[in-house]
Formats: structure tokens, sequence, C-alpha cells
């Protein structure tokens, strides 16, 4: 009896084919409705990236002729006060506002989790906030965090309480932006970690109930591996935020009715946006934006290696 051997197709018959797949109807209609996004992408975002890394090693500052200056840019920065400085107060408020932000919509998602058919009001309340803009927070921030006369300090005198002045104290301007910031706007984060929660079997926590589990117990060994991817990506995407933050503390510290802005609440993002639009350094703000984006890189990278171990997708064996 002939036996038939299947033998794996030469290289031009898979060249053939990979070109028959690419001329295909439904291939060039894939492209033509990513084309819009594909335009977008090459005009708005790698084109911008390349010129600025290309103008990371020049002088360029549109109003003066433009020299090739090699690394002097990275050298200038490496031994600038104000990047470490603007750096060391992008990492306090990153590393508190995280945390903060976590805890917080957690604990309003396990709350909603419990309320029954009321979630969805209470859903659509707590994501409110995130649909203000960031100029109005700055400039709410100012009314409620103001040491004179803000509605914060107001409600704890009314308690015996003398509050901090939060926008000018150099040890309470970051908990004060955190509060404003990353708290105030948690509502996509709720419903992220309302959507996890829900997806929990519930026969887990009858499990554990039946082994004598307490509700601490089943809350950090069934709910948090159940749920971790979800808090992988608020972490993820909110230390990104962090490490950019702009708009809301540019507002309240730098704009130019009120520029009380202080080495406290100079953010690294608010230091490029100096360097390239007020005194028109943009090879130096060029070179600036390639280390927040080298800093961004190596800790994703290293939250994605972490997350190796303490994230858990369901079906994958632990």
């Amino acid at each position: 009896m002939a036996t038939v051997t299947a033998t794996a197709p030469g290289p031009h018959l898979r060249v053939r084919r990979w070109f028959a797949g690419f001329t295909s109807r439904e291939t060039w209609a894939a492209f033509a409705f990513l084309s819009p996004w594909m335009f977008g992408f090459v005009v708005f975002t790698a084109g911008p990236m390349i010129a600025s890394f290309i103008l990371s090693f020049t002088d360029y500052s549109i109003i003066q002729t433009t020299h090739n200056v090699g690394t002097a840019n990275y050298r200038t920065l490496y031994h600038d006060p104000d990047v470490r400085t603007s750096l060391r107060n992008t990492f306090i408020f990153t590393v508190l506002a995280v945390p903060a932000h976590v805890i917080v919509a957690l604990g309003l998602a396990a709350a909603l989790a419990r309320v029954g058919r009321a979630a969805s009001a209470f859903r659509t309340i707590f994501y409110l906030p995130t649909m203000t803009p960031a100029v109005a927070i700055g400039i709410l921030y100012l009314l409620i965090f103001n040491g004179s006369y803000g509605i914060l300090n107001r409600g704890l005198a009314l308690v015996g309480i003398s509050g901090p002045f939060w926008t000018t104290s150099p040890h309470w301007v970051k908990p004060g932006l955190v509060l404003m910031i990353s708290v105030w706007a948690v509502g996509a984060s709720v419903v992220i970690f309302l959507a996890a929660l829900m997806g929990v079997p519930q026969h887990l926590y009858e499990a554990a109930e039946m082994d004598g589990a307490s509700r601490w117990l089943r809350f950090r060994d069934v709910t948090l591996p159940m749920i971790s991817p979800a808090i992988f990506f608020v972490v993820i995407i909110n230390t990104i935020a962090g490490l950019q933050t702009f708009d809301q503390v540019y507002t309240a510290f730098f704009n130019a009715s009120t520029p009380n802005g202080t080495d406290s609440s100079l953010m690294y993002a608010i230091y490029i946006f100096q360097q390239a639009f007020r005194f028109f350094k943009l090879g130096y703000a060029s070179a600036l934006s390639w280390v927040l984006f080298a800093i961004i890189a190596v800790i994703t990278a290293i939250q994605i290696v972490v997350s190796r171990r303490y994230v858990y997708y369901e079906g994958q064996s632990k």
C-alpha cells in the first residue's frame, strides 16, 4: 500500500500563497478601512517621533539657524538641576497617585458590586468626574485646596483642624495633587474593576467559605488573583499617565494669569513644555522627551516582567 508523505511547501509556493493573499479583495478592503488610522499614525505619531529624535541632536530653536550638536543636549540635561527636580517630583507624584487610585477605585467597585440594581446609577455618578476637562480640574484644585479660603480647609476648620497650605507648602503640594488628579477621576477604573469583580465565579467564594476562610482571606486569595489582570491594566495605564502629568498642574501653577509654580510643583512634562515653547529650545526639549520615553519604556517593561509572577489569567497553569 502506497503511503503519501506530507512535505512542507517550498519557498516559491509560500511566496505565491503570500502574494495571492496580499492581493485578495478582502486584504485590500482591510487596508482601506485601516488607511485613516495608518495615515494618522504616520503623520501625527511616527513622523513627529522620528523628527524629534533627529532634532534632539541639534540646537533647533525656530528663530535661529539649526546646527548639529551631537549628544550635547543629553550631556546638558544630565547636569541640569531642574531635570533632577522635575523627575523627582514626577516620580513621587506617580508613586503616591497610582496606589491611591487603585485602592479607591477597587473599594468603590467592591461597594458597587453589593448594591445590586442601583449599581448602574452609582456607576454613572462615579464616572462623571472623569469627563471633567483637565483645565477645569486645575482651576477646581485652586478653589478647593487654597490654604486661606479653600473649601477643604474651611471644612476642616469646622471640626477644629487647621488645614495646611496645600498649594504653597512643599510637603503638601503633591498630596493635594494626588487627591485632585488621581483620586478625583477614578470612574473609569471603577467600571473596569466592577466588570472584573462581576466575572469572578461564585463557586470559588462558596468553596473558600466552606473551608472556613474569613472575608479578608476570600478577598486576598480569591478576589485579588481573579481580578489581577484588571489591576495590572489599571496600574500600567495610570503609571504612564502619572509620568506624563501636565494639564492640571500647569493650569493650577504655571499659567500666565496665576504663575505661582514652585520647585515642588514642577513636573517633568511641564519642564519639557517650558524649554520648548517658553525658551524655544526645541532641540533640548526633544532630548528631554526621549529621556521620558525611555523611562516610561523601562518602567513598563519592569512591570510586565513582574506581572508574570503576580498576574493570573484564567486557563493558564500556575
